[in-house]
């Protein structure tokens, strides 16, 4: 049986294929004008339709309820299967009449739920089997989320030119939203699961964390990089689209090396023990002095590793010991909860209304394709969801802790400046701004998760964060109804509105609402830091 440290970090292998799968609504901008012409629907309609996988995440809180009393495979499944049937009908059935407006709704909606099933396994994974280093891991697992509109462009232009002549852009996406997140998850549901460790003793004697964090940054900045190469243009560079591919599908599989890694050595450790066991047994009038000898080693070896671990640990577990968990009604009867929520709302979340709207932006702008936006927005935000990792694993390191709510804060303070930016109608500053928007949203939904754990602790963490993500359907119902509204009166009767006019009131609006968020979440930050305090953590 593989030993604890390589299923830990099998685990961690298997987050972070989900999450890359696990954003299918994210190539929703790709395709969403084709199936507004399909479908014959306004621009406000449209709209809901985007609000509808994020109303999803209003149900959310029922995977952490079900996390609670079943296996997580079984939960990963469950939200795999909701988005093979909500996109999957949805694929079948696009080009007949019966498939009526409020059927796609529904379907939406159902996908957009799964999503939560997903993330709640891959959160609580990264969570129970890292306890240590449960912040680093979330970030690095999260940050995968960042690729998934990436992932599924970079997929749909591999497929073959005769099945795409044979189907829709719009059909075609619908197909690989369904399929893909069922197949990864089959694949990897051998992975999910939390391992206990018997021996804390043996356990510290075996297992060394930086090594394998250290590769496992080195090869998430390669396959980032990679991404980017091929978002701004891999031809310019002298890489073809194929080679391209391939190579983002290498670096996607890479992680597994780490456990596998890990196992060989154990196995190799396991080993050479077995071997100097022999030897001892085999020198009888020298066991009892090499025993002791070895023992000594060993307690020694223990007792330095325990005393790193303390000095280098990380801070969510210092302040998770002196955090009031908080659960249940009393979430909602918090003031911190309420200004976490609207901030994240105010930044986060309206940073997902302008990311799904990407598509009509770029056609309101004559751009004719969209999946070069879209992709720009994922590389960035796969960077911006991985800076959290970087900061959490060096600040810990040097034995300081950084506070959550203020690294919120200070992410939310440039997306302001880069929805001012889009007022300029060149599209220098469309793709400069969508670059900003991508990072710092995707660097604020990395943090959301540990601060809902810094914020109102760990045994409740499941529930609790699915009913702090509830902001997101609440976010994109406000904000992305108003864009649409602003849009729409600007078609003059029609579907389709051209020029930067069109989503100018939509920036000024957006721009002062992430300053408003940011306002919040500086006074959150000042409440948490006399509650628990914030510096060098204790040696």
């Amino acid at each position: 049986m593989s030993s604890p440290s390589s299923v830990h970090w099998l685990s961690l292998v298997g987050s972070i294929w989900l999450q890359t799968i696990n954003g299918p609504n994210a190539d929703f901008p790709v395709y969403s004008s084709q199936l507004k012409e399909i479908k014959g629907i306004s621009q406000v309609r449209l709209n809901f339709l985007a609000f509808a996988s994020d109303a999803g995440k209003l149900f959310g809180w029922f995977a952490g309820v079900a996390a609670l009393h079943l296996p997580l495979w079984v939960v990963a499944l469950t939200g795999a299967t909701f988005g093979l049937v909500g996109y999957g009908v949805q694929f079948l059935f696009l080009d007949r009449a019966g498939l009526a407006y409020w059927h796609l709704f529904v379907l939406t909606s159902l996908a957009g739920n799964g999503i939560c099933w997903i993330n709640t396994v891959c959160y609580l994974l990264c969570i129970r089997n890292f306890p240590s280093h449960s912040r680093v891991a979330v970030s690095l697992a999260t940050s995968y989320l960042g690729l998934s509109a990436k992932f599924y462009t970079t997929m749909a232009e591999t497929i073959p030119r005769a099945a795409r002549a044979r189907y829709s852009t719009t059909e075609v996406y619908l197909l690989l939203n369904a399929v893909v997140p069922m197949v990864v998850t089959l694949v990897a549901a051998p992975s999910l699961r939390v391992v206990d460790l018997k021996d804390k003793q043996e356990d510290h004697r075996k297992r060394t964390t930086e090594a394998p964090f250290l590769a496992m940054f080195v090869i998430t900045l390669a396959t980032g990089a990679c991404a980017i190469v091929g978002s701004i243009g891999a031809k310019s560079i002298g890489l073809s689209s194929r080679e391209h591919t391939v190579s983002f599908y290498v670096m996607l599989a890479l992680p597994l090396l780490i456990p596998v890694w890990l196992r060989v050595r154990e196995s190799t450790a396991k080993i050479r023990e077995t071997m100097w066991e022999n030897r001892v047994h085999d020198h009888d009038s020298d066991g009892p002095e090499t025993t002791a000898v070895s023992a000594s080693v060993s307690v020694v070896e223990i007792e330095a590793e325990d005393k790193q671990e303390q000095q280098a640990g990380p801070a969510l577990e210092q302040s998770s010991s002196s955090q009031e968990e908080v659960g249940g009604l009393r979430l909602l009867r918090q003031l911190d909860f309420w200004l976490y929520f609207f901030s994240y709302m105010f930044s986060g979340s309206l940073g997902l209304v302008f990311l799904n709207n990407l598509g009509q932006i770029a056609d309101s702008r004559g751009l004719a394709d969209a999946s070069t936006l879209v992709s720009l927005s994922s590389s960035f935000g796969f960077f911006g969801r991985l800076l959290p990792a970087f900061l959490d694993y060096y600040t810990a390191k040097s034995g300081y802790s950084l506070s959550r709510t203020a690294s919120m804060a200070w992410l939310m303070a440039p997306m302001p400046g880069a929805f001012l930016l889009l007022l300029h109608p060149k599209d220098m500053f469309l793709y400069a701004s969508t670059a900003v928007v991508g990072t710092c949203t995707g660097a604020i939904t990395s943090v959301a998760a540990s601060t809902t754990n810094e914020l109102f602790g760990t045994k409740n963490f499941g529930v609790n964060h699915n009913v702090v993500v509830a902001n997101i359907p609440l976010g994109s119902l406000c904000f992305g109804y108003l864009a649409a509204f602003v849009y729409q009166r600007g078609a003059h009767g029609g579907n389709r509105c051209l020029g930067a006019d069109c989503y100018r009131d939509s920036f000024l609006l957006w721009g002062a609402t992430c300053a408003l968020g940011t306002a919040l979440c500086t006074v959150l930050y000042a409440r948490s830091r006399r509650s628990t305090g914030t510096g060098r953590l204790p040696r």
